[in-house]
């Protein structure tokens, strides 16, 4: 597992930005979370493990999964995805041992799956059918909601030989995931969105990082008691040191780390709306919108409500409405996602594609006065720590 002392790189890379069916230029969701060099994936639809080996992000560096929900779009290349990861091709004839039954037995850390209720069922009956052998082992965590079953999994499969026996049924508290995974740097808590079917939002915050230091308010201090410089580094933790002659040294003050929330399929995100509160950057979907002199699938009896209200009937949400969820969380940056397939995801060489990616941001500009951007596929940039000045 990751031994980071603290992130010095937060990247986020758009694997698939399309919904329900994929596009010549969009692929099924799929979000890469680069932590310096380890990743976290946000689901996992059809042919992510293609869209990883054509981008930047290692394979071999994912640790992590998180379903936002059970649809086909952001499940179904799961099980391809484990089996490339997990040196799960091929088998053996009758008679002859599996050598990764034993490679098993002595792995490292399991790659853990959180999702919701039915991921565990899902995982463990695709291995099964299949025929799928893994080099290594898995976890999967389920999140469960008050109406779901508090234990078992609704499955009467016994553990696929490279399960671990490890995976925790998380209950809500107060109506939210709390730390469902938390070491010093980070943690991840959720909440539950509405959709048409339990959907899963997820909140990643970095914890307090050291501020900002000025050296020349402590260096003549250390030198004129002929303190060693390696102190410098407790001060730049924050911490206060007291010197030979007395003298208090006090380190900067931590400042907040930064918080990303990655919402799954969603016509209504309120129950997240607290936990998401102030955060750097919000990746919401924004699956259809009504333009008129841009789209020329529109139809003539279309008007804005009638497309919102369409759009929110099928549990997915319009441009506006996640514009809107972005000032309401007085989201600093917000990342619109999840786009119909007459959308294209080319806007950055097609001049048609990117005057409709235009109309569409144009749209969540007129409830949010953030950046806005329109992600396609491959996207990839850092989310970084905003500036400080010297403490």
């Amino acid at each position: 597992m990751m031994g980071r002392r603290g992130l010095s790189s937060l990247n986020l890379t758009f694997l698939g930005t399309a919904s329900a069916q994929p596009s010549l230029t969009r692929n099924h969701s799929a979000l890469a979370l680069r932590l310096n060099s380890d990743v976290w994936l946000f689901d996992c639809g059809e042919a992510t493990q293609h869209q990883v080996q054509r981008s930047k992000v290692k394979m071999g560096k994912i640790e992590k999964i998180f379903i936002t929900h059970t649809h086909g779009d952001h499940i179904f290349g799961l099980l391809p995805l484990l089996a490339s990861m997990l040196n799960g091709a091929g088998g053996t004839a009758d008679g002859v041992e599996d050598p990764r039954i034993h490679m098993a037995q002595n792995s490292p850390d399991p790659i853990e799956i959180y999702g919701p209720f039915g991921t565990r069922a899902y995982v463990r009956n695709g291995l099964k059918y299949t025929h799928t052998l893994l080099g290594a082992p898995y976890v999967v965590h389920e999140l469960r909601l008050p109406s779901d079953p508090p234990d078992g999994d609704y499955i009467s499969l016994a553990l696929h030989a490279f399960e671990s026996p490890n995976g925790r049924n998380i209950p809500q508290t107060n109506g939210v995931w709390s730390d469902v995974y938390h070491d010093t740097i980070v943690s991840v808590s959720a909440a539950p969105i509405l959709h048409s079917v339990p959907c899963i939002g997820y909140v990643i915050t970095e914890a307090p990082v050291p501020g900002k230091m000025d050296p020349a308010k402590y260096i003549p201090h250390l030198k004129r008691t002929k303190t060693p410089m390696s102190i410098m580094s407790c001060l730049q933790q924050g911490e206060s040191i007291e010197l030979s002659d007395g003298t208090m040294l006090q380190g900067p003050l931590k400042r907040p780390g930064r918080k990303l929330v990655i919402l799954g399929d969603t016509y209504d995100p309120s129950p997240i709306a607290e936990l998401a509160s102030s955060a750097d950057l919000l990746v919401h979907e924004a699956t259809n919108a009504h333009l008129p002199a841009l789209d020329t699938h529109t139809k003539a009896e279309d008007t804005f409500e009638s497309v919102e209200a369409r759009t929110k009937s099928r549990g997915h949400s319009t441009p506006q409405m996640a514009g809107a969820f972005a000032a309401r969380i007085e989201a600093k940056q917000l990342v619109l996602n999840h786009f119909s397939a007459r959308y294209p995801g080319n806007d950055d060489v097609e001049p048609t594609a990117k005057t409709i990616m235009e109309g569409i941001a144009r749209l969540a500009e007129e409830h949010y006065s953030g950046k806005i951007t329109c992600a396609r596929d491959f996207m990839s940039f850092d989310v970084d720590v905003l500036p400080q000045e010297h403490a």
